[in-house]
């Protein structure tokens, strides 16, 4: 299925390399920025040292630059390569269907035939997207964020990696139960397409027949059938942000109570304001990129299905 899919990619790999290049880059830039931040609040405002303020924001106007840069070049290399993959596979797609036999057509069925051109190949287009941006930097925003906050303090940073522990298996909870959804959904819009095709090519008979009422009762249940799979689906995935949130104040709670006790309490120097005001930032970041990872693999569950589909009319043989 990869080596079938991989192969559509053709003129626009260059594209889907440079994507995770700016991204990585991007993430490096946003890791040292809190570095700088707590140097600010440390050597700067506490010390009374004016020029070491001067001379370190001006470096962080540099990096947040060459983050927004890279942020920027990100998205749009990464726009360009998911929508050049999408015409690609519908090219590809399109061009076989033409070389089809009336077997191979009553095989996948019009309906199904005109969901993998559209509902399926856009599912695809959007989980290359995801993969290429957010499937990149979540994990490399995660590690450096950890790596940096260990530096800092170790003992504080134990509580992000219990946090994380805790919140990845909810959310692979969460996010197994609402693959099962998603990939029932699929089938469902074959049979809706089915009757939009029917009622657009019969129309004549279903008016001789006086098969109206009938037509409008059959398209409703197959809408109704897809409302309900994705009111279930998306139900399950509205509790990523709930637990998201508890976990991410609960360790900002944690590492502002025990951190308040290192500097006041101890009057250690291994801890300082700066030093924990970047803890905090780090905090968000290693939180919220397990939160994009959760998102991303049910971009990517989602896709499965849909790359079996395409994949299923790409190897057919006429």
């Amino acid at each position: 299925m990869l080596k079938t899919l991989g192969a559509q990619i053709k003129e626009f790999k260059k594209d889907s390399f440079l994507t995770p290049v700016f991204m990585i880059l991007e993430v490096l830039m946003e890791t040292i920025i809190p570095l700088m931040m707590a140097s600010i609040i440390d050597k700067g405002v506490n010390a009374g040292d004016i020029q070491h303020i001067y001379k370190v924001g001006g470096i962080m106007v540099v990096a947040a630059a060459i983050g927004l840069f890279a942020g920027m070049m990100g998205g749009r290399y990464g726009a360009k390569a998911s929508a050049g993959f999408a015409r690609n596979l519908r090219e590809a797609m399109f061009n076989n269907i033409q070389t089809f036999s009336f077997a191979n057509i009553d095989k996948f069925s019009t309906a199904g035939l005109v969901t993998r051109m559209t509902t399926d190949v856009t599912n695809i287009q959007n989980a290359y997207q995801m993969i290429l941006r957010m499937f990149t930097r979540a994990p490399a925003s995660m590690i450096c964020a950890m790596v940096m906050a260990f530096t800092i303090n170790a003992r504080l940073a134990c509580i992000y990696l219990v946090a994380v522990i805790i919140l990845g298996i909810l959310l692979f909870l969460i996010m197994s139960h609402a693959t099962k959804y998603f990939q029932q959904a699929f089938p469902k819009y074959d049979e809706l397409n089915a009757s939009v095709q029917e009622n657009v090519s019969a129309i004549r008979v279903v008016k001789a027949y006086v098969r109206e009422d009938y037509e409008k009762n059959k398209f409703v249940k197959a809408s109704e059938n897809i409302y309900k799979i994705f009111v279930k689906a998306e139900g399950v995935v509205a509790l990523n942000s709930p637990v998201m949130m508890f976990a991410v104040y609960g360790c900002i709670l944690a590492i502002s109570w025990i951190g308040a006790k290192m500097i006041i309490g101890t009057g250690s120097v291994a801890l300082t304001t700066g030093k924990l005001m970047s803890l905090l930032n780090y905090c968000m970041s290693i939180l919220m990129s397990l939160m994009m990872l959760s998102m991303v693999f049910v971009m990517l569950t989602m896709s499965i299905a849909s790359a079996e589909r395409i994949c299923e009319v790409l190897n057919e043989k006429s």
